[in-house]
């Protein structure tokens, strides 16, 4: 892992990677998703733990993406490398954890890479600090700066692999039979999408895919087909499904699997347009090592293995709660599980104050956008959220609220629709945390639902 390798990789890595930050904050910028995004809302959703996080207003909100920006153009370019990283992971951390309901495996996935990107000398090469004298120029660098990268990568394909390995997906081509045939008006491709099968083709072939794909990029022989694997697959799923730069991203960044030679000739070809000036380095043969000061060679090794034990052990604590975990979802985020369920569902909440016998039913849309209603009506842990805002919202110290329950009836994967709490029980009784939430009704379809 400290053997010296090429720092090409890494180099090209930083750039397509920055490049794509570009690419995604403008893109966020110019179809105007601030303000529905951040500021309309009179409510956001808190992870867990971090609810002491301030909310900041309007114009702020702008300032950070406008500092993401900068930061991305930083990275890209190698210019203060460390302060641009640091911008980027905490600029884009903290607009992914002031909601959660715009939780996206992907955004978790960024926010892991630029973390990363913190500790390696991306830098040291093709880059404006070697080019203006701020670092030196470094054409080997230890081989775990390039392999971080691909274990981050692996774990994410291989977890995702593995989380497609169940009866929904395999055996009943579920959701995709329900999500294939409303794309059959596609160009080319949409009548394919109509016919029985496919929809088992498509189950059995991402599975297969997430779960072997990076082993065939580590194996060179393979490698050249396995990357064209990855273009077409993320090509078709960003064409069939709404997940932003997501395929792009993959894209950019399994490159990194790719030889430093093959990297070395994509660098001189962007160097002959747009820096000629490290043509002669990139071909320069004498190794010219990056050498980590021995002082922080052992904080550094021991944050990385606490960093990749957490990335390996934490997908399965959804092993601790009871039920079905596409029921509960307790557990299910920050697993790498993609895409693998339909739900939909109704939350309809009411009110009791002390010393009254009344209820009053309220209109979740005062306080929520209709993306934040439809996705705390089928989670838990954000229906409790919302429960204790409508009681610190309508109550007051004379006459407060004694009791919020709901009534929430959700469909998973096309099966009728079924409560998924004890409508009866009070939520203002619950706090979150760790433990399984005792007030979410179990999963028992009958047998003969099962299939749908």
């Amino acid at each position: 892992m400290t053997d010296p390798i090429l720092i090409y990789p890494l180099v090209t890595f930083r750039i397509l990677f920055g490049s794509l930050l570009l690419f995604s904050t403008t893109r966020f910028l110019v179809l105007g998703w601030i303000e529905p995004h951040y500021v309309e809302p009179s409510f956001h959703f808190r992870y867990y733990g971090f609810d002491w996080l301030p909310i900041l207003g309007g114009h702020w909100l702008y300032l950070i993406h406008g500092l993401l920006l900068l930061g991305a153009l930083g990275f890209t370019l190698g210019y203060r490398y460390r302060w641009a990283a640091l911008l980027v992971f905490t600029s884009f951390t903290y607009l992914e954890l002031i909601d959660l309901s715009f939780y996206l495996n992907h955004y978790y996935f960024v926010s892991l890479v630029c973390f990363l990107a913190l500790f390696v000398p991306a830098n040291r090469a093709l880059s404006l600090d070697v080019r203006w004298g701020r670092r030196t120029y470094a054409n080997h660098v230890p081989a775990w700066t390039i392999n971080a990268f691909k274990l981050l990568i692996a774990i994410v394909y291989c977890y995702a692999g593995l989380a497609k390995i169940n009866a929904d997906w395999l055996l009943y081509a579920l959701p995709l039979k329900i999500w294939l045939p409303a794309k059959d008006g596609l160009p080319l491709l949409g009548p394919l999408f109509a016919w029985d099968w496919t929809p088992y083709l498509f189950s059995w072939a991402g599975m297969l895919f997430d779960t072997t794909i990076v082993f065939f990029l580590l194996y060179r022989p393979t490698r050249i087909l396995a990357y064209l694997a990855v273009v077409v697959f993320h090509l078709l799923t960003g064409l069939l499904f709404q997940i932003g730069v997501f395929p792009l991203v993959m894209i950019g960044v399994v490159t990194i699997f790719f030889s430093p030679p093959w990297h070395r000739q994509l660098l001189r070809r962007l160097a002959r347009w747009f820096d000629p000036w490290h043509l002669a380095r990139l071909d320069q043969v004498a190794v010219i090592p990056y050498r980590l000061p021995i002082s922080r060679r052992r904080p550094l090794l021991s944050l990385l293995m606490f960093f990749f034990v957490f990335q390996l052990l934490f997908p399965w604590r959804y092993l601790a709660y009871p039920g079905n975990l596409f029921w509960t979802e307790e557990g299910y985020r920050f697993s790498w599980r993609v895409m693998l369920m339909e739900k939909s569902a109704t939350a309809t909440f009411y009110l009791r104050e002390a010393a009254s016998e009344r209820e009053k039913i309220v209109i979740n849309r005062t306080f929520l956008s209709p993306h934040q209603e439809k996705q705390m009506a089928m989670q838990p842990d954000m229906i409790l959220q919302f429960a204790h805002h409508l009681a610190r919202h309508y109550g007051t110290e004379a006459r407060p609220i004694e009791s919020v329950r709901a009534e929430v009836y959700v469909t998973l994967n096309s099966r009728p629709s079924r409560l998924l709490i004890d409508p009866q029980f009070n939520l203002l009784e619950a706090r979150e945390g760790w433990r399984p939430k005792s007030w979410i009704l179990p999963f028992n379809p009958p047998a003969s639902q099962s299939a749908r």
